[in-house]
């Protein structure tokens, strides 16, 4: 199967969380760590259609919460109503017409007042509900979290903003699909595009600088997250968002952090990183270059946009592996996240429906799920505790 560009397109890679998760993970004894990247078996898919009532998940809470659920369902309306997203159906016995007609049921049922356990009843009387498989095939997903960092900054170099994200070269090619193809060679074939530390390292991105930043590590997070907003000098924000990466895998910086000793591993977060490199920005290549992915931005107008260059909503959208999940499609989440209680963020069991809209570079496979937790330092403090098992499921109309 081919691996598609599964970066943010305008909008992400993987999670910084997901840097840390690795390290805390290296940590761990080896029988103690489950492979949430297990691929799935030949010929298999994700989703599993639950036919015992009983074990469909409870959702009445999750039916009184409905905020901006209906714009997130006109979201992944917009993208199916593209002819392009035909060629990703069907998935399994699920056509392109199930997903729109389930988008559509759902909608009309808020649109009609439906809520709480009226709305569950509706759910359960109009709908297939699957669960995902998960990373060992009992249905257990791990949830990340990603956001929109915002960074100062300006669109030309100076004293203080010295460190560029950049355009996309035109030498970096990719298909239809968004698949990295490489860098075009003047007899039209194309060879691996250079890493993180060829490119830092060379001046061959000289002349493709976007905006600059105060901070290398700053660049680095943008990277990672796949988009940042940039305030400029006179107080405008600026959305830079993911246009392509350099097709290399991505690599986690973090467990490198911990074996040297830099931040201990009870203690590493993302916010750990920024300050260790806050006060040592000439150790930033050391450690970034060792993630050979790269990532190219552009300049966007609205709101950040995942993969499906539709709008992000924070608790509505979610990154999931676009080759075993199905694209836009609505999802049911039951899994301990973020909220600021008393001043504090604490995680507490959450249950919610969610837009499969996004994809990212470390999400791989059935047993990985990231959860978008929207713009700001707030929403990063969210996004940069969420690292918990929980449960996936999708829901389409029944036949």
């Amino acid at each position: 199967m081919k691996r598609r560009d599964t970066h943010r397109q305008g909008w992400k890679v993987a999670l910084v969380l997901a840097m840390v998760a690795a390290a805390l993970a290296g940590c761990q004894k080896a029988e103690e760590v489950k492979d949430y990247a297990r691929p799935l078996p030949p010929g298999e898919l994700a989703l599993r259609k639950i036919t015992d009532p009983d074990q469909i998940p409870e959702m009445t809470i999750a039916c009184m919460e409905l905020d901006r659920l209906r714009e997130a369902i006109d979201n992944s309306l917009s993208y199916l109503s593209k002819p392009s997203s035909q060629q990703f159906f069907p998935y399994g016995q699920i056509t392109h017409a199930d997903a729109v007609a389930s988008l559509e049921t759902m909608g009309t049922l808020l649109d009609q007042g439906f809520i709480g356990r009226r709305l569950e009843s509706r759910i359960r009387e109009l709908f297939d509900v699957y669960m995902s498989v998960g990373c060992d095939d009992a249905g257990t997903v791990l949830f990340t979290g990603y956001y929109t960092p915002i960074f100062d900054g300006s669109m030309k170099e100076t004293g203080r903003f010295r460190y560029p994200l950049y355009k996309k070269p035109d030498d970096l090619v990719k298909n239809d699909l968004g698949e990295i193809l490489g860098q075009v060679q003047p007899d039209g074939t194309y060879r691996p595009y250079p890493t993180r530390s060829e490119l830092e390292n060379s001046t061959a991105l000289k002349g493709l600088e976007l905006v600059w930043l105060a901070d290398p590590f700053e660049v680095y997070i943008a990277h990672v997250q796949g988009s940042a907003k940039i305030r400029l000098p006179d107080g405008k924000l600026v959305t830079v968002a993911y246009d392509a990466n350099n097709g290399h895998e991505y690599r986690s910086i973090a467990k490198k952090l911990v074996e040297d000793g830099k931040i201990p591993a009870d203690r590493l977060s993302l916010q750990a990183m920024i300050n260790y490199f806050r006060t040592r920005p000439h150790e930033v290549p050391r450690y970034t270059q060792a993630n050979p992915r790269f990532v190219f931005f552009r300049i966007e107008e609205g709101d950040p946009r995942g993969s499906l260059n539709e709008p992000v909503i924070a608790y509505r959208t979610i990154a999931t592996d676009k080759d075993v999940y199905p694209r836009a499609c609505l999802a049911f989440l039951d899994a301990p996240l973020p909220r600021r209680i008393a001043g504090h963020v604490a995680n507490r069991p959450y249950t919610g429906f969610v837009l499969d809209q996004d994809t990212g570079g470390a999400i791989r496979a059935p047993g990985r799920c990231d959860v978008y937790m929207g713009v700001g330092d707030e929403a990063g403090e969210m996004a940069g505790t969420v690292y918990t098992e929980g449960w996936l499921y999708y829901l389409f109309l029944k036949k």
